[in-house]
């Protein structure tokens, strides 16, 4: 599955839009590398995302083409998540 469809379907980005533009601008990385939004995840993929302060890294579980919102959570597992904030008191 591409990436910005499955960042959509698994609801870490709301609108395939967004995600594809997150993916072009450079702020997705898909095991290390910047990821383009036609890239194809697997199970086992590591992805990182950068919006402005914030930071996320997650592990990819599943990929499904449909997913209910209440499974949605479950395609993928949250490795580490940072608003920003705490970094900068530190």
């Amino acid at each position: 599955m591409r990436l910005d469809k499955y960042l959509k379907v698994s609801r870490i980005i709301k609108r395939r839009t967004v995600a594809n533009e997150a993916c072009s601008g450079g702020r997705v990385t898909l095991n290390g590398k910047v990821a383009k939004p036609g890239a194809e995840v697997k199970p086992g993929d590591i992805m990182t995302i950068r919006f402005g302060d914030r930071y996320g890294r997650y592990e990819i579980l599943a990929v499904q083409e449909t997913v209910r919102k209440e499974g949605a959570a479950d395609m993928y597992r949250i490795l580490s998540e940072d608003d920003g904030v705490a970094a900068e008191r530190n």
